[in-house]
């Protein structure tokens, strides 16, 4: 198989428009949420939506393996040419999401009660946000096989297919929203129950693409389990899987720290930090299609052992991920107060948040590296190095806080979440000059 047989901006293009711009959905999903609980009358609306949504990320994002990891496989099986693998990395992955749904769903009255006693919300939020988590909860099944089907696709150099799934599940997810909310007047309920509908329209869709792309790839649709769970290749899944998922432990924490330290500030400064943070995750989702690009391409090349055209991969990755990051800067510089009074007309909320809004204007440059060297290092199954990397980030995150808090408060919070990120890129950095280049020489 050619590796990179088109100019290495356009095969980045081909992986990185459409993932961005299904990506751009989801950040837009959850402004829309803010700002519905933004217009309800009170703070603690907003904050019932932040806590809720945090539940779920903490929850969903322990179990990202099903997506880095299969994509990160997947590009590989792709690259060396191996039909079989590809099919059979897609069956693994989704029987690995079932069984941990299942999981989720029996276990969701426990997991529900440790979460809000760690966030320590006020009781207010907390009762909205229990609402919104037991309708949202019957989505675990849906969102888990998304994981496990959008990674294969990527896997497979194909981001439209997750576009498409993305299009058409959103656009449900807000007609049916504002519908629950405004025309049926069911608060945060109404909230949660389009989400989870929206969740099981792109499921069936993306078995849909499943089926499309089998037939075009000629791989036979069928589940043969003698194969899927052979040992050895279950073992080599869950090995290159475990250190994605202790990493994927570590950023949770971090994620989950940060809201509770919110919390504990009071219901404006926790509304004010979601706020802030929604211009974190409109940064990341157009950052994510490049580290997918990277998943895919670097995958691809490890696959056919060509690390000369890795080599390149990488340098325009980070050509492409300077002039977001630059783009993003200069629009948080020029109008981030403007988007704060757009998603919500509380005035004290926004009044608070901008105090801390020089903050949100160095999350672009400070969290560059990290994207994209996530997406090398996982199409590459250096999953290892990932977890090093986390882990000296994390140390740095819970130092800087706990030392500065006392004199800085909210800004100490911040300031420790921006080095969190840009100690994680540094760290990949020095890995992989360090590491990875002296077992896969590129000169």
């Amino acid at each position: 198989m050619t590796v990179m047989n088109k100019s290495y901006h356009k095969e980045i293009l081909h992986i990185a428009l459409p993932s961005i711009l299904s990506n751009i959905t989801v950040p837009l999903l959850g402004l829309i949420d803010l700002t519905i609980a933004g217009h309800l009358g009170a703070a603690s609306y907003i904050g019932a939506i932040a806590i809720g949504g945090t539940i779920f990320n903490m929850i969903y994002w322990i179990f990202a393996f099903l997506r880095m990891g299969t994509s990160g496989m997947t590009s590989q099986a792709y690259g060396a040419g191996n039909k079989q693998e590809m099919q059979l990395l897609l069956y693994r992955s989704l029987a690995t999401s079932t069984g941990i749904a299942i999981l989720i769903l029996l276990l969701q009255g426990p997991l529900l009660h440790l979460a809000l006693s760690v966030m320590s919300p006020t009781e207010a939020v907390a009762d909205f946000a229990s609402v919104y988590f037991r309708i949202c909860v019957w989505g675990a099944p849906a969102v888990l096989g998304l994981y496990s089907m959008t990674g294969w696709f990527i896997g497979l150099q194909n981001a439209k297919y997750p576009l498409y799934v993305a299009i058409v599940q959103n656009l449900v997810n807000i007609a049916a929203s504002l519908s629950f909310v405004f025309v049926w007047h069911m608060d945060v309920a109404g909230v949660a129950l389009g989400t989870a509908i929206a969740q099981y329209c792109g499921l069936a869709l993306s078995l849909y693409y499943c089926h499309r792309m089998h037939r075009r790839l000629g791989l036979p649709f069928a589940f043969l389990p003698s194969s899927v769970f052979r040992k050895n290749a279950i073992r080599r899944f869950f090995s290159v899987n475990r250190d994605i998922f202790l990493r994927t432990l570590c950023l949770v924490c971090v994620t989950l720290y940060f809201t509770s330290a919110g919390s504990r500030q009071g219901e404006y400064i926790l509304a004010a930090n979601a706020l802030l943070m929604q211009y974190f995750t409109l940064y990341s989702y157009f950052m994510d299609g490049f580290a997918f690009a990277g998943e895919a391409l670097s995958g691809k090349c490890a696959g056919a052992g060509d690390y000369q055209a890795l080599k390149k991969v990488i340098r325009n990755l980070f050509l492409w991920g300077c002039g977001v990051a630059l783009t993003f800067t200069l629009f948080y510089m020029a109008g981030g107060k403007a988007l704060m009074n757009l998603l919500t007309d509380e005035a004290y909320v926004v009044a608070t948040a901008s105090d801390y809004l020089p903050w949100a204007v160095l999350i672009p440059f400070a969290g560059l590296s990290a994207f994209i060297w996530d997406g090398v290092f996982i199409g590459l199954t250096a999953t290892r190095y990932m977890l090093l990397s986390m882990l000296g980030a994390t140390l740095t995150f819970f130092s800087v806080y706990l030392s500065l808090f006392p004199i800085w408060q909210n800004h100490a919070l911040w300031l420790a979440f921006l080095l969190y990120l840009f100690v994680r890129g540094l760290m990949q950095h020095l890995l992989y000059r360090n590491k990875i280049l002296t077992l896969h020489p590129t000169n």
